[in-house]
């Protein structure tokens, strides 16, 4: 079985050069089968997390995000990337205080987003948030940058790359911004931020993911995806049971 410090060095590494892709797992059961797949790492996911506790993706308190990821990062020997939404706070050290109690799970790697719950935080305080995360974590530790630019699409491209560069240069190893979806746009992003690595996210599994490959992205996540497939097939599965019901 593989230490911590061990599978920290091995998540790095795999963010090195080429590309990987980053199934994110809800559930021991999830993580285990990813596994035995033959995934090299994997990520949680905030919905996923959310929805196994028969809540909405955003409703999940600190305490509850903490046990659900010490129970995935016990399920598996695979590095684990914690999708921790904005920290479970507003105040930079704060947000810097839970991101440490995260890493104590035994993460590979945690993502810091910039959206409150209600809005964008002001780019100055977002930047001082993940300078804040970057000073209290161990070095070992993975720190991703996320721009939660779906939450507003019509935001500008030049706004969302802007805000990873400022990311990468707050010390955030790599950076992710969610609903870029323009390849063009995706490749800017890549080189702005270069040489650190670049995660994009998909939700369709097709040649697309070759594509960004191909584009230079470092690695490959899935979001709630898979557990949204999964959870539509139990529902699809119950309602038919449910029609034999006298």
């Amino acid at each position: 079985m593989p230490t911590t410090a061990e599978k920290r060095a091995t998540f790095f590494k795999l963010h090195e050069s080429g590309f990987f892709i980053l199934p994110n797992a809800w559930d021991v059961g999830s993580a285990v089968r990813l596994e035995k797949l033959g995934f090299k790492a994997i990520a949680s996911t905030s919905a996923g997390a959310a929805w196994s506790l028969g809540k909405d993706d955003g409703e999940i308190g600190l305490d509850e995000a903490l046990a659900h990821l010490r129970m995935l990062v016990g399920a598996t020997d695979l590095p684990v990337n914690a999708d921790f939404e904005n920290g479970f706070a507003d105040d930079p050290e704060e947000a810097a205080g839970n991101a440490v109690l995260a890493a104590e799970t035994g993460l590979a790697g945690l993502s810091i987003e910039d959206w409150s719950g209600r809005a964008h935080y002001d780019m100055a305080l977002a930047v001082d948030r993940i300078s804040a995360c970057r000073a209290a974590l161990d070095p070992a530790v993975m720190l991703i940058g996320r721009h939660e630019r779906f939450r507003n699409p019509d935001l500008p491209v030049s706004e969302g790359i802007a805000r990873a560069v400022a990311y990468a240069e707050a010390g955030a190893d790599c950076l992710f911004v969610p609903g870029l979806a323009d390849h063009g746009a995706i490749a800017e992003l890549i080189a702005a931020v270069a040489p650190k690595p670049v995660n994009v996210i998909v939700h369709a599994y097709d040649e697309q993911i070759v594509q960004l490959a191909r584009l230079g992205a470092r690695r490959c996540s899935v979001g709630g995806s898979l557990a949204a497939v999964a959870w539509a097939a139990f529902d699809a599965a119950a309602e038919t049971l449910r029609k034999f019901e006298p």
